[in-house]
């Protein structure tokens, strides 16, 4: 180490310098590495600093071993020894089961009879066995149908008709007034056999059931385990659950098992609304704890595309409740690769554990009597590496939290009223020091989206999809260095003269300042995460004042450094685990979030704020080292070799290895497209395959090995068409704007869609009321498009209300079981005063769609010929569909 003992020349900047002043006008140098402007000094000391090496190693050491810290958590699935009540190999053979018979779109014989019959005869099995018990079970298999509209992808309605819904009530032989829910669903995307998502949740939920049916101690309230078989239609069987279901009425609280990844741990990331008492509850019970405020607040804003179970039994049931879910491995979400083999048997384990603990507990809770007197208040809730659960009242967390903020600006404050620092000195020079730490911020950020903007235009986006450290490493590297390099320029240049232990403490503070300002921030907006800046104040501050004198009289030294990093370990640990929650759901998120969002600009935006989150209390290191030129050639080095492998296309974005597979998402449709007039007549007619990349890079990697899908098929929106004219299953073309369209036979599947306009009829109050009726397959989408002019009063879906408007456009969404009967429905249009003559003709444009995600329907040759050329590490999604559109 240096040691900084030596009085150099102060040179001027801003209006004022470390200096004190004596009478006589003499000036020297503070001595005490602060603001104290003791004029009776005394005799300086050996401050000393830290070496660079010696300050890049342990500042790398810390990162690296708190980052082991978090993943090592990961792993340990099951903390401790199992109860034995819930059998994890059980669970496990249901899984197996209900997975063996592949994908279960609804309305397909592998949904509604072969996982119902096998649901159901284990069912009959726990009924058997608990006979003698103090329990009684009864089962109830609802086909409900109904209506709603939702706002989830820009808004659209939803109409089902006869899905399925499994119910099954447990509760003491005389009887329950209240009732829990744990809702699962069976049903699965098309072209995925769904483990995760969500056979592993009813596999976890039977067995639940078998050990809540066969204890001998009865319970104090009932249970109902839905087994619901339409949640991937966007969430209508617990819909029709909630609204029609007489046994609705009496749950008071529920818990909903979903996934979003693949294994792992299940985390609980949403609860409420308010009543807290079921936070408190997973507290008190939960075996192996895995929950954050963080993830509901984030998740509750709308940034993440996605939605589950839980919005509809709090938005139309008016319940409160837990939501869980897995979220590692997202990037095998949805696909072929959603297998019962890669879901470990402690991930069964640990989810078994803490649902039935939970349960048990809120079943036995005289708070499930009566929840509305324990309603109102949020809980701020998080663990700390899965070992420990913390969870307190919010407004005990807001008085906290400005107790912490009160303390620091007292902190702050008796520095600025320090002796030395008359004329509000300090208070200026941290303004001053502040004003640089955000501007070093703002141009690092800058310039690391300069960089992601130029891999961007080099065709290289998104190679960290199957390198993600590579990526950490280019713009972790790119950050740190330009925040690295503009405070060692401010050091040299615009400090020339101050000492630099002065210097180190003036950051120390701009950085607690700024946390505390955000804490101050989020506490005011009513947010439970005002947690986390809260532990990122509270810890350095106390930490730094324990070791006020050990800085004081030896400055940098080892001591001091190292006990100075052991006080910042337990926030920074925490705030690495957030940051890894962060990365684990929005990079694979990137491979389906569409074509026009660049994801290079996300994941850079997301590692720089990383980057300078977490170096906002290193900052003063900076200045606690005499250089840093080492330290900015080796990040330099770092970035250009990463930069070289990425540029030279070392780094492909995907993978098709088995083991860790990184598929791209690209769906394909063999569909045929016909085009009505307003005479009915036949205006044209097309067919082919219709082509759907949902990430970034297109098919900018597949044409090398599948030529014909090029940018010369690529389609344009046909803007006077409804949906641009093609079959969106979902209203998501504002997400992927870059299509293909290859031409192709036509289709004829052996159930075509029978569309008719059944009346159309003037009403006494000038509108025009038109009645339809569908006839087709389980899965299809309506649209329609009122002219210019033109608008739609009522309807026959959900209240009546045609409540979301996409453009101009109405998007509904329909889905049956089995023998489902014809779908008949209605809506009023209010025609224009004048007809628009560039438009096309009419008031309206109808169109539906069909889609035929199973059965022999599902299959073309075309379409099976080309899925066989795409590579091994694509993941093509495949079916058939229809689009015929009507003007009226």
């Amino acid at each position: 180490m240096e040691s900084d003992n030596t009085v150099r020349r102060i040179k001027s900047f801003g209006t004022h310098v470390y200096v004190a002043q004596d009478n006589d006008g003499s000036r020297h140098r503070c001595g005490d590495n602060g603001y104290s402007g003791d004029q009776k000094r005394k005799p300086e000391v050996n401050l000393f600093l830290l070496r660079e090496g010696l300050a890049a190693s342990l500042l790398s050491v810390f990162i690296l071993v708190l980052w082991g810290l978090v993943h090592l958590s990961l792993q340990q699935l099951v903390v401790g020894k199992s109860t034995g009540e819930f059998n994890p190999l059980r669970a496990r053979r249901h899984l197996e089961q209900i997975t063996s018979v592949g994908p279960r779109p609804v309305g397909s014989q592998e949904n509604e009879v072969l996982t119902v019959h096998y649901l159901l005869e284990q069912i009959d099995k726990i009924r058997g066995e608990m006979a003698a018990g103090p329990h009684q079970l009864t089962v109830d298999v609802q086909r409900p149908t109904g209506s709603f509209s939702i706002d989830f992808l820009g808004g659209f309605t939803s109409f089902y008709d006869r899905v399925t819904n499994i119910a099954v009530r447990l509760e003491p032989k005389g009887g329950a007034q209240h009732l829990m829910l744990a809702n699962c669903h069976f049903d699965t995307v098309a072209n995925s056999p769904g483990a995760s998502d969500d056979a592993v949740s009813c596999a976890v939920m039977l067995e639940v059931l078998h050990s809540l049916a066969n204890q001998s101690t009865p319970l104090l309230h009932g249970v109902i385990f839905l087994f619901n078989g339409a949640e991937e239609n966007i969430l209508q069987a617990s819909h029709g659950f909630i609204t029609q279901h007489p046994w609705a009425k009496q749950v008071r609280a529920f818990i909903n098992l979903e996934a979003a990844g693949v294994g792992g741990k299940e985390v609980v990331f949403q609860t409420g609304p308010e009543n807290p008492w079921l936070v408190q509850a997973y507290v008190h019970a939960a075996k192996h704890p895995f929950a954050s405020v963080v993830g509901q607040e984030v998740f509750q804003s709308g940034i993440i595309p996605s939605d589950t179970d839980f919005r509809i039994y709090r938005d139309f049931g008016n319940i409160p409740g837990i939501d869980l879910a897995f979220i590692e491995n997202g990037f095998i979400y949805h696909t072929k690769y959603d297998t019962a083999d890669r879901i470990p048997t402690d991930s069964i384990q640990r989810a078994g554990d803490n649902i039935l603990a939970v349960l048990k507990y809120l079943l036995m809770s005289e708070k499930l009597a009566d929840s509305s007197k324990y309603r109102h208040g949020n809980m701020v809730f998080f663990d700390l590496l899965g070992v420990v659960m913390v969870a307190y009242p919010a407004r005990v967390g807001t008085i906290l939290n400005y107790m912490v903020a009160a303390a620091t600006f007292l902190y702050l404050a008796k520095k600025a009223s320090q002796p030395g620092n008359g004329g509000g000195r300090y208070v200026r020079d941290l303004a001053c020091a502040t004003g640089v730490a955000v501007l070093s911020w703002f141009i690092t950020l800058l310039s690391v989206l300069i960089v992601a903007l130029l891999i961007t235009l080099m065709g290289r986006s998104m190679f960290w999809y199957n390198h993600f450290y590579a990526a950490i490493c280019l713009y972790g590297a790119a950050a740190t260095g330009k925040m690295i390099l503009i405070h060692t320029l401010a050091k040299n240049l615009y400090y020339g003269g101050i000492r630099l232990v002065e210097l180190g403490e003036l950051y120390f503070d701009v950085s607690l300042l700024l946390w505390c300002c955000s804490l101050v921030w989020l506490t005011q907006q009513g947010l439970c995460s005002a947690y986390v800046p809260m532990l990122m104040v509270a810890f350095p501050l106390a930490t730094k004042m324990l070791l006020a004198k050990e800085f004081k009289h030896r400055g940098a030294s080892v001591k001091y450094s190292v006990l100075y990093l052991l006080g910042l370990a337990l926030p920074y640990v925490h705030f690495m685990f957030l940051i890894w929650v962060v990365f684990e759901i929005f990079t694979p998120i990137m491979g389906r979030s569409g074509t026009e969002i660049p994801p290079e600009v996300v994941l850079a935006s997301l590692v720089t704020l990383a980057a300078i989150f977490l170096s906002s209390f290193f900052l003063h290191f900076i200045y606690l080292v005499r250089s840093t030129k080492w330290i900015l050639a080796g990040l330099g080095s770092f970035f250009i070799i990463i930069f070289l492998l990425m540029s030279s296309g070392l780094l492909f974005p995907y993978s098709g290895n088995p083991v860790s597979p990184r598929p791209k998402r690209v769906f394909l449709q063999h569909t045929m497209r016909t085009f009505h007039n307003l005479q009915g007549q036949v205006e044209s007619r097309d067919s082919g395959l219709w082509i759907n990349s949902f990430d970034y890079t297109g098919i900018q990697h597949v044409t090398p090995i599948v030529p014909e899908i090029n940018d010369s098929v690529r389609t344009r929106c046909r803007e006077d068409r409804p949906f641009c004219g093609y079959p969106w299953f979902l209203p998501v073309k504002f997400l992927s704007k870059k299509n293909w369209y290859l031409p192709a036979p036509e289709v004829s599947p052996s159930s075509p869609v029978m569309f008719s306009l059944l009346s159309k009829e003037e009403t006494s109050w000038g509108t025009i009321k038109m009645t339809f009726s569908v006839k087709g397959p389980s899965h299809m989408s309506l649209y329609l498009m009122p002219h210019r002019g033109a608008s739609l009063s009522t309807w026959s879906f959900g209240d009546g209300t045609p409540q979301f408007d996409l453009s101009g456009e109405y998007f509904v969404f329909y889905s049956h079981g089995l023998d489902a009967p014809t779908w008949i429905f209605w809506f009023e249009i209010q025609p224009p005063r004048e007809p628009d003559p560039s438009g096309p003709e009419g008031i309206i444009s109808v169109a539906i769609s069909s889609h035929y995600f199973f059965g022999e329907d599902r299959r073309t040759a075309q379409l099976e010929e080309i899925v066989r050329r795409f590579p091994p590490w694509a993941f093509p999604s495949s079916w058939v569909s229809t689009y015929d559109m009507y003007r009226y």
